[in-house]
């Protein structure tokens, strides 16, 4: 008579055990490979964003409309993530440089929702990578960081290379270059000042209380062009929301698993994100002086990321240092 097997390995075994796939273990394993992910997401989401206010402009949506039901609808998703974390929990002790902060964040949006409807895609998405080097001039100017002469070459090559971009004299400058241009300019100012408050306050409080701020501040201006769209465009405004707030949390994602040199160099995942939407759904073809003007863009700016996180490990390595001599 055959013998029965112990009760615990009745219980334990399973007949059709799981299987996972080689990614999905690297995957739950590996932070870089998952801040890729994230950071692909993010890229995806937010091209899509532009594509969606490229849309409402060739259905003559005001920028200052789009960007009022833009906030509207991604403070609505967030609603509930922040009521889940505790209203309690959303207090702040930089109440001023919040609102500097929802200036700055409000010029960029109003100013990213207007390019996309005067240029293609691709290159507003190509001069946009600008912007972590104005960040890096206003680190220089405002918060009196040393900026060495390598980081100072580097941002003079990005420049370069949006001038490889418009071509001045050989096109003509449209006025969508110069506001793509702003666009980048204040959002460099907002991601310098983002850098202040992280010091302090959650990712996710932080945007929630610049969008408590930034929504009066876009009302007026939304009010006066403001035109009642039809089902259609309503769906269209509406799908802002949740791609801001999609791209917006999976970039913050990605920056919580890996370093910020690291992340950034996934970032330039943006450009064919946004060259192929703009292809599929406005039959736009970037050419190839866009490509070669933001690959140079970007690698100044991935350049002056990596300097910058050396320099900060350089400098906590040198403080760990003094602390074991002391």
């Amino acid at each position: 008579m055959a013998s029965t097997p112990p009760l615990d390995l009745i219980l334990t075994f399973d007949p059709k055990p799981k299987k996972y796939s080689l990614f999905t273990r690297l995957l739950s394993k590996d932070k870089a490979l998952q801040s890729v992910v994230w950071m692909l997401i993010s890229c995806c989401a937010l091209s899509i964003l532009a594509a969606l206010g490229r849309l409402l402009g060739q259905y003559e949506v005001n920028a200052f409309q789009t960007v009022f039901c833009r906030l509207l609808f991604a403070f609505l998703v967030m609603l509930p993530m922040v009521m889940h974390l505790g209203f309690k929990k959303v207090t702040t002790g930089q109440l001023k440089t919040y609102i500097v902060r929802s200036i700055s964040g409000m010029i960029a949006m109003w100013t990213w929702f207007y390019a996309v409807t005067l240029i293609p895609i691709g290159e507003q998405t190509a001069l946009s990578f600008l912007a972590p080097l104005f960040t890096t001039i206003g680190a220089a100017f405002v918060l009196r960081e040393t900026v060495r002469m390598r980081r100072w070459a580097a941002i003079f090559t990005g420049f370069v290379g949006a001038l490889i971009i418009i071509r001045p004299g050989i096109v003509d400058i449209s006025l969508g270059h110069w506001v793509a241009i702003l666009s980048a300019l204040a959002m460099g100012c907002s991601a310098l000042i983002i850098k202040h408050l992280t010091r302090q306050d959650n990712p996710l409080i932080i945007v929630f209380i610049s969008h408590l701020i930034m929504m009066p501040m876009a009302v007026i201006p939304a009010i006066i062009v403001w035109e009642w769209p039809n089902q259609e465009v309503w769906l269209i405004l509406m799908a802002t929301g949740p791609f801001a707030v999609i791209g917006h949390f999976a970039l913050t994602k990605a920056y919580s698993l890996a370093d910020a040199s690291f992340v950034a160099g996934v970032d330039y995942a943006r450009l064919p994100f946004a060259v192929l939407f703009g292809w599929l759904l406005f039959n736009e073809l970037s050419d190839l002086w866009t490509w070669v003007g933001a690959s140079i863009i970007f690698a100044s700016s991935f350049y002056v990321i990596r300097r910058e996180m050396r320099e900060k490990r350089d400098a906590l390595q040198k403080q760990a240092l003094f602390i074991e001599k002391a």
